[in-house]
């Protein structure tokens, strides 16, 4: 079980690392779930291959991506044949709306109970975090992300601040209690 909340997805050496040491097979048979819904503005738009090519670079083959864009909902056991749920950047808003509607957070949440592993970016991260009403409620904290200064690198002590900040080349790594939250990066 593992989630890690990012600003701009696998941007540095250092991320793809601390992403790759959370995948226990060989990254040919790795098998993604990518979201982009939460991309409805061209700009979000524009960063979907980007965000695709996160997955790539890291060895998950292409057919191994199903991209899937929450217009309906997904069992918990359906879900749960995939190593990895990537979820894209753009409207928090609209992401958390469509979450909650088709019923995806309570498969999702099952999801990363039962070991599942979660990479989410920008909107994608802030649907877990304190920010918005009916979030996923996994950071008790409100995350700020795209951050010229952020958090500095290491395990976070418990309470934590009320808002983390993070820059584009760190990521916030929860790998569950008792490990609780690090800041992973440079």
């Amino acid at each position: 079980m593992a989630v890690l909340l990012t600003s701009a997805g696998l941007e540095t050496k250092a991320l793809q690392e601390s992403f790759l040491s959370l995948i226990t097979k060989d990254m040919s048979e790795v098998k993604a779930l990518f979201i982009p819904t939460a991309a409805i503005d061209p700009e979000a738009i524009a960063m979907l291959p980007k965000c695709r090519n996160d997955l790539l670079k890291c060895g998950i083959s292409d057919e191994n991506i199903t991209v899937y864009d929450l217009h309906t909902g997904i069992s918990p056991e359906e879900l749960q044949r995939y190593d990895l749920v990537y979820l894209c950047g753009g409207s928090t808003e609209y992401l958390l709306e469509r979450v909650n509607t088709t019923g995806f957070h309570k498969a999702l949440k099952e999801y990363i109970q039962r070991n599942g592993l979660v990479i989410g970016v920008s909107a994608g991260s802030i649907i877990f975090a304190e920010n918005l009403r009916g979030n996923l409620g996994l950071l008790p904290a409100k995350l700020a992300v795209h951050c010229v200064q952020g958090e500095e690198p290491g395990k976070l002590t418990n309470p934590l601040k009320a808002e983390i900040r993070l820059t584009n080349t760190r990521a916030l790594l929860w790998k569950g209690a008792p490990e609780g939250w690090e800041i992973v990066g440079e």
